[in-house]
């Protein structure tokens, strides 16, 4: 697909892995920027993209379009100290002074309680710091008074008790450091809601969702650590305490990026998991800000192989067509996009050039490139606070997400496929399908509906290994508190295999069928199957049963995954043959065809489970000293 850039040669001397300098992200910046100039209003206050609006209307969309597009720009303006041959800055004037003046011709949306010019504002403002000589400054006294006035609608505002009151923060901040009345309870309330939700690790809920479920994303990166830090930044003249916070967030954002650089596979892909995945790389910016104020454990040239990894995977791939980037992963695809989101919702990338804001004489631009640390070495790794068992592989570069402990539960709800699937990876996505089949486990009614992982709860493992429980419900409507059955589920994982141990308490299901599915691979053609072992030519994939199942079978989907039209996952199937019931399977995700493959039938002297009543334990032996094993409390 075009993508109407025309970047840089490719520097392998530098960066002998991406090819991409400095140079690279700043004309990625600037031919962004210069792509969306023909949807500009006539009098610059908007960018309007066209296509599906989003809940807040095609006018809020097209106040999105100006101000994540203005981040762009003021990182990118604000990073060449000044610079702007291309006079990005001059048509942000003109449109925030059109959409600020009273009984204008293009006037923005006013911030009331909860409403999406909220949002937009916070952009609006961080870029306005960061290009203050460059721009605030150039406004007549009125101008910058109407300005602040349509700032302050945020003031007498409500926000969502979620990571938008730390957009009431930079805007009251903004308001402070130019001298207009603002509410400095908004501050003190936003900085002081972080704390209740940061959950240890380095790692943020994004709100605390009445108490009811928790989910993990990248909010906890390209917001949570993003907005604090530069806060502090911000506030360091004017608040006494700001130093002191910067260093708390200083520490916790070293923590989190011990985990967060096992979130991207050595293709540059994100894992696929969490909400607003259409911002695709803004889940680099945590890493640029690690560099920024010395909180990284990685050196300079990791950095910018994982951040340019990341935005080159999406340019190539095909994020952007004739300049403008879609809804979706690569091209558009709908169904994992929110209501929230807009034609230009994906300008939150702009967070990602933050990086810019370094000098070109930084280490992080000037470095040879180095593998990351997922390329160098297989790792697994237990993210504490959401019971995430990080897995990678350094063979085929695949980042893997073992979920047991992220939700994104609301009573009652759906099932969601970007927060309750066990499993996740760089390399695939889930499928949004009516039902989950992939990477779940299902108790099948009498109907043939599946259950639904509801509300997930911790349970303790061993070394290497995650567990959790939840009460499957059938339907939406259904509130897991009030159901009988419950589903404990451990995991352990090496060298791209996952042994995976159910324990399912039942009522009254002896006879009902468990299902338990593999990943599903996508791509332009159909999937193939050899031996039980699916492939799209460049992934391979199976699941394998170990204890409990007696059937297997591949379910084969169209126009359900973001990667591809055609798309197969693996799964079993056994059935349930009392009141507690066990069931092992061994799942493999890989770039080479699976080495080591259990007995298709029979007891294998591989494999050990016992129940004594109180917990599961599970051995597989994959030989050359690998090792899973599994203990399941219950």
């Amino acid at each position: 697909m075009a993508t109407g850039f025309t970047m840089p040669a490719p520097d392998y001397d530098r960066s002998p892995i991406t090819g991409w300098t400095r140079e690279h992200w700043v004309a990625f910046a600037d031919q962004q920027l210069l792509a969306v100039r023909p949807l500009f209003s006539p009098h610059k206050a908007a960018i309007r993209l066209g296509g599906r609006p989003s809940s807040s209307g095609a006018v809020s969309d097209g106040l999105e379009g100006f101000a994540r597009t203005f981040l762009l720009a003021a990182f990118r303006v604000a990073g060449e100290n000044g610079s702007d041959p291309h006079g990005h800055l001059d048509l942000y004037r003109e449109g925030l002074i059109a959409g600020t003046r009273k009984n204008g011709a293009e006037p923005w949306l006013p911030i009331t309680d909860r409403s999406q010019p909220m949002v937009e504002a916070a952009s609006i403002v961080l870029g306005l710091q960061l290009t203050k000589p460059w721009l605030w400054e150039t406004l007549c006294a009125d101008e910058q008074s109407a300005v602040a006035s349509w700032l302050q609608g945020s003031s007498h505002s409500t926000c969502v008790d979620n990571n938008w009151v730390l957009f009431q923060v930079m805007i009251a901040e903004f308001l402070a450091g130019a001298g207009f009345e603002f509410n400095a309870d908004h501050i003190k309330h936003g900085l002081g809601r972080i704390e209740d939700w940061y959950a240890g690790g380095g790692w943020y809920r994004d709100g605390d969702n009445g108490g009811t479920g928790d989910f993990f994303d990248y909010y906890c990166g390209w917001a949570m650590h993003l907005y604090p830090i530069l806060w502090a930044e911000f506030a360091a003249s004017r608040h006494p305490e700001a130093d002191d916070k910067l260093e708390v967030y200083r520490q916790r954002l070293i923590t989190f990026l011990e985990d967060h650089i096992r979130f991207f596979g050595a293709n540059g892909a994100p894992v696929f998991q969490g909400r607003s995945l259409i911002y695709r790389y803004a889940a680099v910016a945590p890493l640029f800000m690690g560099e920024a104020i010395c909180a990284t454990p990685l050196s300079p040239g990791q950095t910018r192989r994982i951040a340019s990894g990341a935005a080159k995977y999406f340019l190539d791939g095909g994020a952007y067509d004739d300049g403008l980037p879609s809804l979706g992963w690569f091209g558009a695809f709908e169904p994992m996009t929110q209501e929230y989101s807009g034609p230009a919702s994906p300008y939150w990338t702009s967070k990602a050039f933050v990086g810019l804001l370094l000098p070109a004489d930084h280490p992080v631009w000037t470095a040879v490139e180095e593998s990351s640390p997922l390329e160098t070495a297989d790792s697994v790794q237990h993210a504490q606070a959401p019971n995430y068992l990080l897995h990678s592989t350094a063979g085929d570069g695949i980042a893997r997400l073992l979920n047991h402990g992220s939700d994104k539960y609301y009573a009652p709800g759906p099932d969601d496929p970007l927060y309750r699937r066990l499993a996740y990876s760089s390399h695939t996505a889930p499928l949004f399908s009516r039902h989950p089949i992939d990477n779940h486990f299902a108790i099948v009614n009498d109907d043939g509906t599946p259950s639904r992982r509801a509300r997930i709860h911790r349970l303790a493992a061993g070394p290497g290994q995650a567990a959790s429980w939840h009460a499957p419900v059938w339907n939406c409507s259904d509130d897991p508190a009030d159901s009988p059955w419950q589903v404990a589920t451990g995991t352990a994982s090496a060298g791209g295999y996952e042994l995976r141990v159910h324990a399912v308490v039942a009522p009254s299901g002896a006879g009902l069928t468990v299902r338990d599915g593999g990943y599903a691979l996508a791509g332009a053609r159909t999937v193939q199957d050899r031996d039980g072992v699916l492939s799209n030519g460049m992934l391979h994939t199976a699941i394998w049963p170990l204890s409990g199942y007696a059937g297997k079978g591949v379910h084969r989907t169209e126009g359900e995954s973001p990667l591809g039209p055609f798309a197969a996952c693996g799964y079993l199937e056994g059935r349930l043959s009392g009141r507690r019931s066990c069931f092992a399977s061994l799942v493999y995700l890989g770039g080479e065809v699976p080495a080591w493959v259990p007995p298709a039938v029979g007891p294998s002297e591989d494999f050990s489970l016992l129940d004594d009543g109180t917990q599961v334990t599970a051995r597989l032996d994959l030989g050359l000293g690998q090792v899973l094993e599994v203990l399941l409390a219950l």
